[in-house]
C-alpha cells in the first residue's frame, strides 16, 4: 500500500481506515501493513498501549499520548505538521519514508474530538498524495458505533459506503468513490464540509470515477457546496445517470463530464 501516485484512483493508496470489533483483527491488519513498510525500506511505527507479540520483526512502538494529544482535542494543522516532522526525520536517517498503524479509538470518544479529528484525517489524507507518509487509522467500532464512518469515508481506502479523499493532483482536487444515495446523504455532507475542498487552481476538479451511484441529492449537495464556496465544481465520471440528472436539475455551479 506504498503507491503515492498513478493515473487513475482505482490503485491502492497507503491511506487505510479499519473499523474493527476484535482487537486481534487491528493486530493482524498493521503486521501486514508495517511489513510492507519495512520491505521499502521504510520507518514503521506502532501507536498502541503495548508492543506486539510473535511478529518476525519490530516495529518502534510509539505510546499514544507520545505523538497525538491524548484526552484532549487535536488541531488538525499541528497534527499534520507532527507527521510532516517525523517524515523528514525518517527521510534524513535513511529510511525511505514513514509507515504508521495507529490503534486511535481514545482520541474521537467526544464530539468535539470525533469534528476536529476527521478535519485533521483529510489534511494527512492530502499530504500523503506528495510524500513518503502512509497510515493505518484503527478505530474501535464496538466502542465508537456508527460514528466510526465519520472517519472511515475520509480514507480512499475502507469499508465506509463512500470514501471522499485526495487523489493525485494531476486527476483533480478531490476524489469520490463507493455509493451516495439518500442513506449517506448527511454523513456526505459532514465529509464535505470536514474536507474543505477547495481548488488548486480554476475549478474544482472532482474525480469520480471510482463511483458505483451518485443520486440526484447528492448532486444538488455538491452543487449547493460549491456556489457557497464561490467556485465552479467539474465531477468527472464514467456514469452515464450524473450528467443527465444534472441537465434536468439545471445545476449552476456542478458540471457533470463523462459517461453521456
Amino acid at each position: 500500500m506504498a503507491e503515492k501516485t498513478g493515473d487513475r484512483p482505482g490503485q491502492r493508496y497507503g491511506h487505510v481506515c479499519l473499523a474493527y470489533d476484535d482487537p486481534v483483527a487491528f493486530e493482524t491488519a498493521a503486521r501486514d501493513f508495517l511489513a510492507e513498510g519495512a520491505a521499502a525500506g521504510e520507518r514503521i511505527w506502532y501507536i498502541a498501549p503495548e508492543a506486539p507479540r510473535g511478529w518476525d520483526f519490530r516495529p518502534e512502538l510509539i505510546r499514544l499520548g507520545d505523538h497525538y494529544p491524548e484526552g484532549s482535542v487535536i488541531d488538525p494543522e499541528q497534527g499534520l505538521e507532527a507527521y510532516a516532522a517525523a517524515t523528514r526525520r525518517a527521510l534524513a536517517d535513511g529510511y525511505s519514508g514513514l509507515r504508521v498503524a495507529a490503534e486511535a479509538t481514545p482520541l474521537v470518544r467526544t464530539p468535539a474530538q470525533l469534528d476536529a479529528f476527521a478535519r485533521y484525517e483529510h489534511l494527512v489524507d492530502r499530504y500523503m498524495r506528495t510524500h513518503p507518509f502512509s497510515a493505518l487509522c484503527a478505530f474501535d467500532r464496538t466502542e465508537l458505533g456508527a460514528a466510526v464512518d465519520e472517519l472511515a469515508c475520509l480514507h480512499p481506502e475502507s469499508d465506509a459506503p463512500f470514501r471522499l479523499f485526495a487523489p493525485p493532483p494531476a486527476l483533480g482536487d478531490a476524489g469520490l468513490a463507493g455509493d451516495l444515495d439518500e442513506a449517506t446523504r448527511g454523513l456526505f455532507a459532514r465529509a464535505l464540509d470536514r474536507a474543505e475542498l477547495r481548488p488548486a487552481a480554476g475549478d474544482l476538479v472532482i474525480d469520480g470515477e471510482e463511483l458505483a451511484f451518485i443520486d440526484h441529492n447528492s448532486l444538488l449537495d455538491l452543487d449547493e457546496y460549491a456556489r457557497r464556496h464561490g467556485v465552479t465544481a467539474v465531477l468527472r465520471t464514467r456514469l452515464w445517470s450524473p450528467g443527465h440528472l444534472a441537465d434536468l436539475l439545471e445545476l449552476t455551479a456542478l458540471r457533470v463530464e463523462g459517461g453521456r
